[in-house]
């Protein structure tokens, strides 16, 4: 009953919010004088996903539009282009949480890449039908490929530093509403 509190719910929230901060501060960071030679993952979508399959109540459809748009605008992609695709993708990865909930953590890992997989190629489809140039097809594969291999980094970190945990069978989220 304890995950219950509104309090323990909002610190949640919050800390999503400052953990996504943080992401973006370090991304925006000016580590490098020369051009990236290599794509760094995109662990505040691996974020997302860990934290809305294991806890969707933690991150609600309107804080998750609100910092994907935030990063977007920070790291200056088409506004709301990614956003709405993370959004889109961990809404429904939200509605699969339960029957992944019985399965391994393979099965969530291949849910997560392919997910990952169908909105990387509509982001770039979308980016080419509007003529903006998407950057080198080797680029976004090697984002893509780096992203799904620190998921499981980022889902241990969630479970080992902040406690987010695949719910068990009969548990509670909300009042009277059973999993």
């Amino acid at each position: 009953m304890a995950e219950l509190r509104p309090g323990k719910l909002w610190a949640m929230r919050l800390t999503y919010v400052g953990l996504a901060l943080l992401i973006v501060f370090v991304h925006l960071l000016p580590l490098r004088l020369t051009p990236a030679r290599i794509a760094g993952p995109d662990v505040l979508v691996a974020l997302t996903f860990a934290w809305a399959l294991r806890r969707p109540a933690y991150v609600p459809a309107m804080l998750i539009a609100l910092v994907m748009l935030m990063a977007d605008l920070l790291l200056q992609r088409p506004p709301g282009l990614w956003a709405g695709l993370a959004l889109l993708s961990a809404e429904w990865l939200k509605g699969k949480a339960r029957h992944l909930r019985e399965n391994t953590f393979v099965a969530e890992w291949l849910t997560v890449a392919g997910t990952l997989l169908l909105i990387t190629a509509l982001y770039r489809v979308i980016l080419g039908l509007l003529i903006v140039a998407p950057g080198t097809f080797f680029m976004a594969l090697m984002q893509y490929g780096l992203t799904v291999a620190v998921y499981p980094v980022v889902a241990a970190i969630s479970y080992m530093a902040f406690g987010i945990r695949r719910k068990a069978r009969g548990e509670f989220e909300q009042p009277g509403r059973r999993l």
